[in-house]
């Protein structure tokens, strides 16, 4: 059901959910998720308690989709290629009595994944936009999906692996979100 409160419309979804929630998607659309016997008054007084931070989260939305689109363009994938194997060649002898052969690299833009490991097919996938990332957060992304060879999963076996061969990957893995 769309609604408007506050000059804001909004998508509402009435679901067995204790609390209300809003989101603002990544195309600037509003939606609230609402228990079902939450009164229309009280979602619609929510929404419009939090216009002003809905307007700001949209222009940081828009001001991010232009860096993007910026980004996507300042790199061609030749030449993330070449950076991402430079140091794929660095972390790979840590692995190879595993690995028989270098996996294969592919670059790719993605909207949420900073690299896909896919042991079946021997292939790491890294993201576009690493190449906007100081070296020691591509370092991080690369060893990452190197250890997914191992672990398939990010439980503790995961983690002790990462830790053995880059014991500051914590604080490489926040540099990804700068």
């Amino acid at each position: 059901m769309t609604r408007t409160a506050g000059g804001v419309e909004y998508e509402l979804t009435r679901k067995a959910v204790k609390n209300l929630n809003l989101r603002v998607r990544a195309d600037g659309t509003v939606h609230v998720s609402a228990p079902r016997r939450t009164p229309l008054s009280e979602v619609d007084g929510f929404v419009a308690d939090r216009a002003a931070w809905i307007a700001r989260a949209r222009e940081r939305l828009a001001a991010h989709a232009g860096e993007a689109e910026a980004a996507r363009e300042a790199y061609t994938d030749a030449e993330c290629l070449e950076a991402f194997t430079e140091v794929s060649d660095r972390v790979y002898p840590l692995f190879a009595r595993l690995l028989p052969e270098k996996p294969e690299l592919r670059v790719r833009w993605m909207k949420s994944r900073w690299g896909v490991c896919c042991p079946a097919k021997n292939r790491i996938t890294l993201n576009k936009q690493l190449m906007g990332k100081p070296r020691a957060a591509v370092e991080y992304v690369v060893l990452h999906e190197y250890v997914h060879f191992l672990h398939p999963d990010h439980q503790a076996g995961f983690h002790a692996e990462m830790a053995k061969w880059m014991p500051d990957y914590r604080e490489r893995r926040k540099l990804l979100k700068t």
